[in-house]
């Protein structure tokens, strides 16, 4: 790492929601700058307008805010480098697009749309489906390199519409060392001549974006894959105007879990997963949700997806924010892609609540709860339940019972543990409970042993009965602390309401 700061960005398109994917590249571009003690900033690329959606920009920042992975300059960040909208740094460009014209790495190009798809239509016919506008078919089009000059200079007088192509030479190759995967060289014969500046006055992705860079002091490139192809062209340019180019790295697809492609909005419908940060609402109205709507830790979130094409290189999985920056490095990067794991992910939701402060689960389930009970009852609740849950209202659907007697019993418990004589024994095991003097969970359990010594019965015996009527269901935590936490009375009242609803059945 040389001794120039490190800065990189996120540049993603307001074109609707921000997919996991985008947030993985912003969250490994997060993590190199940190690591680095460098810049992390975001810069909206919106210069393809007919594909603008209102409330894209506002989704993007409040799904980083949620993540924890705010960058530091950007829209409504401050920074020296501004704006940080590109459409709102039009004017900055045109000069640009200008020098490379000037210096012969550029040329006007007349062609209509209609010009370009009778071209194609005429290449299909001749057996050539991928025709490109390169530097063997520019010579047939209507451009500033076949037409005569004073042609030309009379076209842009009178106000033509235009584009502004870069010019690629014939048969060099463009060589480049990717961060991820190697060296990549590519010839310029197997690269078109893209489209720098469009005819609406706005710059293409490809020349905005090389410019931006250099005018933000953009020291790397970590974007995704679908980037490379496009690569060699940026090099290209960054040497047509005389610039130092970024380190790229490019990452890894998200692939879909089943079979092979890119993860994809229609995955995640058809197999039920998000595939949002969070909640998204369509323009027509429809609601596509979101990890953070269904329950799932932002940190659980982020540590699955820092493992979606990388690897610490141990055997460690969790990992806080801190230790992510740590231990990232770009080439513990994969060059291939990542299959998403829905329930790999669940996973890391049940670790990551797991681990969780108890008085911290207490005041999330109490907004769930409307504030009904006590966080103090409510802590011991999340103690008590929380290894058997994945979200915060799991602890609740299935713990409801240590704060609300059970209206229901489990059928399946009671058609196989529920016989003639239980009755009899549960009238029994209330006495002895009524006898202790200190009801903690030490007591209860040793006085349950000695009953069931007494009685020459096994635990399996008493036991689930014991559940059943304090709980209503057929497993659950120990049944020492639920009665701990209940208290005396309210368990003989639990056994003396379970068995008059019992004798019903």
């Amino acid at each position: 790492m040389s001794n120039t700061p490190v800065r990189v960005r996120f540049a993603p398109s307001p074109t609707g929601p921000l997919h996991m994917g985008g947030v993985r590249t912003a969250l490994y571009n997060y993590l190199f700058a940190k690591k680095h003690n460098g810049t992390f900033l975001i810069r909206i690329e919106d210069t393809d307008q007919t594909r603008f959606v209102p409330g894209a920009q506002d989704y993007i920042m409040d799904a980083l805010k949620w993540c924890g992975i705010m960058p530091t300059e950007g829209p409504g960040l401050g920074g020296d480098f501004g704006p940080y909208i590109q459409s709102e740094r039009k004017e900055m460009y045109r000069p640009y697009a200008d020098e490379l014209i000037k210096n012969e790495k550029a040329y006007y190009a007349f062609d209509s749309s209609e010009d370009l798809s009778q071209m194609r239509e005429q290449a299909l016919k001749m057996g050539m489906p991928n025709w490109q506008y390169n530097n063997v078919t520019r010579g047939s089009m209507q451009n500033s390199l076949s037409l005569p000059a004073d042609e030309v200079q009379r076209r842009l007088d009178n106000g033509d519409p235009y584009v502004i192509r870069m010019k690629m030479p014939r048969n060099v190759d463009v060589r480049f060392e990717d961060e991820i995967r190697g060296w990549v060289v590519v010839n310029t014969n197997n690269v078109d001549d893209k489209v720098l500046f469009k005819s609406d006055g706005m710059p293409t992705y490809h020349l905005a974006n090389i410019v931006d860079d250099h005018l933000m002091k953009i020291t790397h490139v970590i974007r995704g894959e679908e980037w490379l192809p496009s690569a060699p062209l940026h090099v290209m340019l960054y040497e047509a105007f005389g610039w130092d180019c970024p380190k790229f790295a490019h990452l890894p697809l998200l692939l879909k879990p089943d079979g092979n492609g890119k993860l994809s909005k229609r995955d995640g419908d058809r197999l039920g997963f998000p595939v949002f940060p969070t909640d998204w609402k369509s323009e027509d109205g429809e609601i596509y949700t979101g990890y953070r709507e269904q329950g799932y830790f932002p940190e659980a979130f982020i540590n699955m997806l820092a493992f979606l094409g990388w690897n610490p290189g141990t055997t460690q999985e969790i990992f806080s924010l801190d230790e992510l920056v740590a231990s990232f490095t770009l080439d513990r990067v994969a060059k291939a892609g990542a299959k998403f794991d829905p329930d790999k992910t669940k996973w890391f939701q049940q670790q990551y609540l797991r681990g969780a402060e108890n008085a911290l689960l207490a005041e999330k389930l109490n907004i769930v709860l409307d504030n009904k009970y006590s966080l103090d009852k409510l802590t011991v609740v999340c103690g008590l339940m929380k290894e058997r849950a994945t979200f915060i209202e799991d602890i609740w659907t299935e713990g409801s019972f240590l704060l609300e007697r059970p209206i229901e019993f489990d059928e399946q418990t009671v058609n196989k543990k529920w016989k003639d004589e239980s009755e009899a024994l549960m009238a029994e095991w209330s006495t002895v409970l009524s006898s202790i003097d200190s009801f903690v969970a030490e007591n209860i359990e040793s006085t349950f042993k000695t009953f069931l010594a007494e009685k020459e019965l096994g635990i399996g015996a008493v036991l689930p009965l014991f559940r059943l009527l304090l709980t209503g269901k057929g497993m659950g935590p120990s049944m020492f602390e639920i009665s701990e936490f209940l208290g005396k009375d309210e368990c003989i009242a639990r056994i003396s309401i379970g068995i008059t609803s019992l004798q019903k059945v």
